[in-house]
């Protein structure tokens, strides 16, 4: 970054308090601007180049931030509620600070990978069906599953419910385990229309009792997330999702 900001506004942006908060920080002396302290809040600097600790803890500064987590259930794929719990809330300020946002939504019990960034362009990218991101879902239903319904999923199919009606795009449907009384299976679908994979299945006759998304174009969820788990996107991954194309 080379234009110049106030060391205030640079605290406050990092989460490390409300304006008049980190004032009184630096007031106080906690912070220090290339190893001297620096009492004066409305300091410019460059946060590209100069170097900021506070009580001697190094704070890097990014302009853009990417977020991926292990979404649990039970909590609202939202930027804010008054009454339920949301994933902003799990995680610090700062990213809410930084106008970070969820990247389309996952229903309320469903679990798996979300991504939550400040970059609007890379939201629309994965959100939008123009740019063919496929999603894939791992699924457990309470029935039986066949090749009818692989070829039904592949077809594309017609949704009419208590929802709306719409023609869902062809999707690859690829049975893991099918039962009498249960089956699992994973769903890659191009669109993220509401409850979606849920209103695919219910066509099919079959009632989803748990889902996850796993995978978005390329980029699969680190294994090491646990629900609720979240971590900072490499630059890899990043890179990844920009480029997505239709052949992921």
């Amino acid at each position: 970054m080379s234009d110049l900001m106030r060391l205030d506004k640079l605290l406050a942006s990092l989460g490390e308090g409300t304006r008049t908060q980190v004032q009184a920080i630096i007031r106080a002396g906690r912070v220090c601007v290339d190893g001297k302290p620096e009492r004066d809040a409305g300091r410019r600097i460059d946060a590209g180049k100069n170097a900021v600790t506070l009580d001697g803890r190094p704070l890097a500064y990014k302009s853009v931030r990417h977020v991926m987590m292990n979404k649990p259930g039970g909590v609202l794929t939202a930027a804010r509620d008054k009454k339920q719990r949301t994933v902003m809330d799990l995680l610090p300020p700062l990213y809410a600070a930084m106008g970070c946002m969820p990247a389309g939504r996952l229903d309320k019990d469903t679990e798996g990978l979300l991504i939550i960034t400040s970059d609007g362009q890379l939201a629309h990218r994965i959100i939008s069906p123009k740019h063919d991101v496929g999603k894939v879902y791992f699924a457990r239903v309470d029935g039986p599953l066949g090749e009818s319904d692989i070829a039904a999923f592949a077809e594309g199919l017609h949704i009419d419910d208590a929802e709306g009606e719409f023609d869902a795009r062809p999707a690859v449907l690829t049975i893991v385990r099918s039962g009498e009384n249960e089956s699992e299976a994973c769903v890659r679908v191009t669109e993220g229309r509401y409850h979606q994979v849920k209103r695919m299945f219910a066509a099919r006759g079959r009632k989803v009792t748990y889902l996850k998304r796993e995978k978005i174009g390329a980029l699969a969820l680190d294994d090491a997330l646990a629900p609720g788990d979240w971590r900072e996107m490499t630059d890899e991954e990043v890179s990844r999702l920009e480029q997505e194309d239709s052949d992921a």
